[in-house]
């Protein structure tokens, strides 16, 4: 009798006396010269090697590269960040660095990707939950299920595991976004003390601009005189078209939009630029001229920790506010209710404050509605207006 042969093109087996195990190999091709690739492995028993032999077999039939076998969840998270980010800043790079060196990488790296399963990310979130809000949970599954992603477009896994678990609800609670009233609104705009700071938050407030939007505003894209265009008289307004993104665009291409100033705004950033001015003379040679119309005593850009310093000092003059329960990102969330409180429908919210559809405004920055169609510049004139305190 004549023993059964293997068929062609699944591997074979052979015992090595030398390092005493069962050897499993496969061709998977040939290279430029016409000799075979052969890829192998090993097991101390024969089942044992059988079983890595089919695991060959199979991913050469899945269109797998070789490295599959051997390649883990750290390998995929590392690769992910080193060339999946793209053009991210600085900042983002670093975030997402710190969320696989603190929640991936040391529970989850050792293990080989094309053995990862659903019920095993199932665990890794519920333990994360346990002590995390919902909303780096969030960030934390976002990096695992980019850097599978890749590895999938590289031909390293079958499938993306990540895309098939839910992401549960944190346990820990985290920090409620929230919004400013009507009235506290007022008090904000009636008491704060007239100085940088105070034209931001009147701007934010008013328009409802992104901190990252309105620290790149520059003194180019703003209008403070009525202009006459094509026959019809345009009211003042301000362009949004730049963020302090590593890119220099807004967040999306919708968030490029343009804005009518209501007449307090006007009113501010005209004082604003003289005062301005005068900080240049005073400042003399040491001033940096960057056309920027929110800048520190040099002329220089604000950053993230200035405006909110600057902003936590401002809110110390209005009675019932505590400054530190407050950030400058929650003038656009006040902007965004006041509006929905004064009838203002969520679709025309969602153009002003640059967002490409209802869900964002609707789940995160409104806080109240009601359904009624007016304009943002003019329904901030009504409430906050130079008439309104007069009268």
């Amino acid at each position: 009798m004549t023993a059964n042969r293997r068929p062609r093109g699944d591997g074979g087996l052979s015992w090595d006396e030398r390092r005493q195990r069962w050897v499993a190999a496969v061709t998977i091709g040939y290279d430029g010269r016409g000799k075979r690739i052969v890829r192998r492995a090993s097991g101390r028993t024969r089942t044992e090697a059988q079983r890595r032999l089919r695991d060959l077999v199979r991913a050469q039939q899945d269109g797998l590269s070789p490295e599959a076998g051997r390649y883990t969840v750290k390998d995929a998270v590392e690769d992910w960040l080193a060339y999946g980010l793209g053009t991210q800043g600085e900042s983002t790079v670093a975030k997402y660095r710190n969320i696989a060196d603190t929640h991936i990488i040391p529970m989850l790296g050792a293990r080989r990707l094309k053995d990862l399963t659903p019920r095993e990310v199932d665990e890794w979130l519920d333990e994360l939950a346990d002590r995390m809000s919902t909303e780096p949970l969030h960030r934390a599954h976002a990096c695992l299920r980019r850097s599978i992603r890749r590895a999938m477009v590289r031909e390293l896994v079958r499938r993306n595991v990540a895309d098939m678990v839910d992401v549960p609800v944190g346990r820990k609670p985290g920090r409620p976004s929230k919004s400013l009233e009507v009235e506290q609104v007022d008090q904000v705009l009636t008491l704060t003390k007239p100085d940088r700071m105070y034209t931001y938050i009147v701007v934010s407030l008013l328009t409802g601009g992104r901190t990252e939007e309105l620290r790149a505003l520059e003194w180019q894209h703003v209008h403070l005189e009525p202009t006459r265009r094509n026959g019809t008289v345009v009211p003042p307004y301000m362009e949004v078209w730049t963020s302090v993104r590593a890119s220099g665009d807004t967040k999306t291409r919708r968030s490029r939009r343009t804005l009518a100033l209501p007449a307090m705004c006007v009113e501010v950033l005209k004082k604003h630029r003289a005062a301005q001015r005068a900080d240049q003379l005073k400042a003399g040679a040491a001033w940096q001229d960057m056309d920027l119309v929110f800048t520190t005593r040099l002329g220089t850009e604000m950053d993230a920790a200035n405006v909110r310093r600057d902003f936590r000092r401002a809110l110390k003059l209005v009675p019932g506010i505590v400054p530190d329960d407050w950030t400058p990102r929650e003038l656009r969330h006040s902007f965004v209710s006041v509006l929905s409180d004064a009838g203002v429908r969520v679709e025309e919210i969602s153009q002003l404050v640059g967002h490409a559809g209802t869900t964002v405004t609707e789940l995160v920055y409104r806080h109240q509605l009601r359904p009624v169609l007016q304009h943002g510049a003019t329904v901030m004139d009504d409430l906050f207006g130079a008439n309104k305190k007069q009268a």
